[in-house]
């Protein structure tokens, strides 16, 4: 018995953009819409060899891909992020906003004001950030938006994970309430 593929072709020749694209839950989403003919930009900050492993994986499958290295912590570097896509495609159809870390377990109360802005500006803001310098490509191509979260954004964190959790729910909140057309 032989698997079938799916195959999606509504997927092909779109450019989709991953940030946190270079390993994990990125790198399969990055890897699934290459095997679809989608154009890949992996988004990357701190694991270089792994995105440019998967850049080269992809090449070599007959896909094409990019890795774009930039801090989506950073607004100035989510703009950055999008302009190299933009600049290297010459469109963008898709942004999945994948790139979120927890930064340490720290107990909510304990948390230095420093950390808890850099999980929230990982986790959540940069969700805002990297889709606003999207939208006037997505607008154009008609194109989408996938926001991935956490169980924790349902169940609250555990053992030191609140904040990185309150940052999640607001990815999943933002998401249902962002309108769709």
């Amino acid at each position: 018995m032989t698997a079938s593929r799916l195959v999606i072709p509504d997927l092909a020749g779109k450019v989709v953009l991953i940030t946190g694209g270079s390993t994990g839950i990125g790198a399969a989403v990055a890897r699934g819409f290459a095997e679809q003919g989608s154009r890949v930009a992996v988004g990357y900050h701190s694991s270089p060899d792994q995105a440019h492993a998967l850049v080269s994986e992809i090449k070599a499958a007959g896909g094409e891909a990019l890795a774009v290295k930039g801090d989506v912590a950073d607004p100035k570097a989510c703009a950055e992020i999008v302009a190299e896509t933009t600049s290297r495609f010459g469109r963008l159809d898709g942004l999945i906003n994948n790139a979120g870390l927890m930064l340490g377990r720290v107990h909510s109360l304990e948390a230095s004001d420093e950390h808890v802005q850099a999980v929230i500006d990982l986790n959540a803001r940069s969700i805002i950030w990297v889709t606003r310098a999207a939208a006037p490509w997505l607008e154009r191509q008609g194109g989408f938006v996938i926001n991935t979260t956490s169980i924790a954004a349902r169940n609250g964190g555990a053992g030191g994970a609140m904040i990185y959790a309150a940052a999640k729910g607001f990815v999943s909140t933002i998401t249902k309430a962002t309108p769709r057309s």
